[in-house]
């Protein structure tokens, strides 16, 4: 990962506050990394390979609110996502994320949660999604529930996952549906209340904080 790797490292250490003398994290390489809260990643999309991505550019229907789609470029900084859990639990930075758990998805360079709501996508018209808030504005419309597939218990890098929206149960979904007016070839990011093989995702590239202790020694 180089440059992009040390760069992400710094803004975890900066933004996350972590604690001197704690472990590095780590880019993750390899298959079985485990997932923590507080980890900076990719979702990549399992059947095309686009990464879930966001920038400072509006719906032109719908909500209006910032546009997120399928990027096709993996060396993208508008692809990065952070990992968090959701105000009213326990969970904290470094814990393992579990089958089941609630998270909430913020995307690193604009500070905004990945949302969804009943507005209509502008291809498809399926659940609109896109991001919303900031690091002082959260709601449920923000709220994602994990699901392993294959019985897993704990998420982790290149494994199947899907992530349902709480509030109207949609999964989140893309397809091989292009926009026209927007460079790059970039494809439809939506929800679907259906379970389809469009709804699978996958944590690619990031940076990856290490578990934390107390939870391996209770759960080891």
């Amino acid at each position: 990962m180089g440059l992009s790797f040390l760069a992400l490292a710094l803004f975890l250490y900066i933004s996350l506050g972590i604690e001197e003398g704690s472990p590095i994290p780590t880019s993750a390489g390899s298959e079985g990394v485990e997932m923590t809260y507080g980890s900076t990643i990719k979702l990549m999309h399992g059947k095309t390979k686009y990464r879930l991505h966001s920038h400072d550019v509006p719906y032109g229907s719908g909500s209006g609110q910032q546009s997120v789609t399928g990027f096709p470029n993996v060396a993208d900084s508008n692809s990065y996502w952070i990992i968090r859990p959701v105000p009213d639990t326990s969970a904290k930075q470094g814990d393992v994320i579990k089958h089941g758990a609630i998270v909430r998805i913020q995307h690193m360079k604009t500070r905004k949660w990945l949302h969804s709501h009943l507005h209509a996508s502008p291809i498809s018209q399926n659940l609109e999604v896109s991001c919303f808030g900031g690091d002082g504005q959260s709601d449920t419309g923000d709220y994602w529930r994990l699901e392993i597939e294959g019985g897993g218990k704990t998420w982790k890098q290149n494994q199947n996952i899907r992530l349902q929206h709480v509030d109207t149960g949609g999964y989140l979904h893309s397809h091989n549906k292009k926009y026209t007016r927007i460079a790059g070839g970039q494809q439809e990011v939506c929800g679907v209340r259906e379970k389809r093989v469009d709804n699978i995702w996958q944590a690619a590239e990031g940076v990856y904080l290490p578990v934390n202790e107390d939870i391996r020694k209770i759960t080891s």
